[in-house]
């Protein structure tokens, strides 16, 4: 379940790392970064990126408390 979870949140923040690229072109055409930042936190594509990035977090959860943070134990 974990895997699934994981390799949706890596298609879907792929996606949308993919349209906020291709809005980049907006600053060609005369946006400032405000306006451009502005545009790009209302579309549905590039909200999506957020949503994968939260799906890889919740899948990789597990993992990050088991192997990096109890790894305290010192290695002599």
């Amino acid at each position: 379940m974990n895997l699934l979870i994981l390799v949706l949140g890596i298609v879907l923040s792929s996606v949308g790392l993919m349209f906020i690229f291709l809005y980049l072109n907006l600053l060609t055409l005369g946006y400032s970064f405000f306006d451009f930042v502005k545009f790009i936190s209302t579309r549905i594509e590039c909200i999506i990126f957020i949503i994968g990035l939260l799906l890889i977090i919740l899948a990789l959860e597990r993992w990050i408390k088991s192997v990096l943070l109890l790894r305290r134990t010192p290695k002599f």
